[in-house]
């Protein structure tokens, strides 16, 4: 990994996908996009945290710098992936790199360099979103692997996005393999953050329980006990209710 060290903080380059390339107002009203909010709730609860690295327990700042990589952007007009589309007509291992343009080659060197990733993402059709898969897999599993990465997901309604959750995260131990992250080779989260009923839970820039933080600060952290939690237990996602009621689904 390439984080920068100093003797009472850490940096970690991290790269933040968002599920979502809804752009449309529904007929009922709201948000053109309900995701940006909790985009922005996650940025927010990195921005402030402070956890533990290394046996000693020691208790030390860490930052993260933070590059969010949206369906909206890069398929939109001039981004880094409009000439391939969200279809995958050109995945960058399949193009020559000196054929690739410019700006897709600098995303690629982003999502490489990545110390971690988060994926904060809604659930379409009980399962992971097309932009969602595209966007991350217009890349070779080489540039994930062996990266820690975490999962943010949320819907209107009961269920958080736990479906799509699952499906990205692959948690079942029968099919150690089968999920997304798994086939990026990416260090998989022992914990995933789900927000029911999003739309109450949100007001202004996110989710109003704080409550809810710690699920994104030990999935994307490096905190001492996650690698020997993740080897020892089931992996499992934290559901979180309006009324800050949590759930454990195993």
């Amino acid at each position: 990994m390439a984080a920068a060290t100093t003797a009472s903080s850490v940096t970690l380059k991290t790269v933040i996908f968002v599920g979502s390339a809804r752009n449309v107002v529904p007929p009922w009203g709201g948000d053109s996009r309900l995701g940006d909010r909790v985009l922005a709730w996650a940025k927010s609860a990195l921005a402030g945290r402070v956890g533990s690295l290394g046996q000693d327990a020691a208790t030390i700042a860490v930052a993260h710098d933070v590059r969010v990589v949206d369906p909206l952007d890069a398929f939109g007009p001039n981004g880094a992936l409009s000439h391939s589309g969200a279809e995958l007509k050109a995945p960058t291992f399949f193009v020559a790199q000196d054929s690739l343009p410019e700006a897709t080659k600098e995303l690629q060197r982003a999502i490489k360099d990545a110390d971690c990733y988060l994926i904060v993402s809604p659930e379409y059709n009980h399962s992971i979103p097309p932009a969602l898969s595209s966007l991350m897999g217009h890349f070779g599993g080489s540039n994930y692997k062996c990266k820690p990465s975490g999962i943010v997901t949320y819907s209107p309604g009961p269920f958080a996005g736990m479906r799509a959750a699952m499906q990205i995260q692959a948690s079942e131990r029968h099919v150690p393999r089968a999920g997304m992250l798994a086939r990026l080779e990416a260090v998989r989260p022992p914990d995933g953050l789900g927000l029911a009923r999003v739309r109450r839970h949100a007001e202004g820039s996110g989710p109003s329980h704080a409550a809810a933080a710690p699920g994104i600060a030990d999935a994307v952290g490096v905190d001492g006990g996650g690698d020997e939690r993740s080897a020892g237990q089931d992996r499992h996602i934290l559901t979180v209710e309006p009324n800050g009621r949590k759930n454990s689904l195993r």
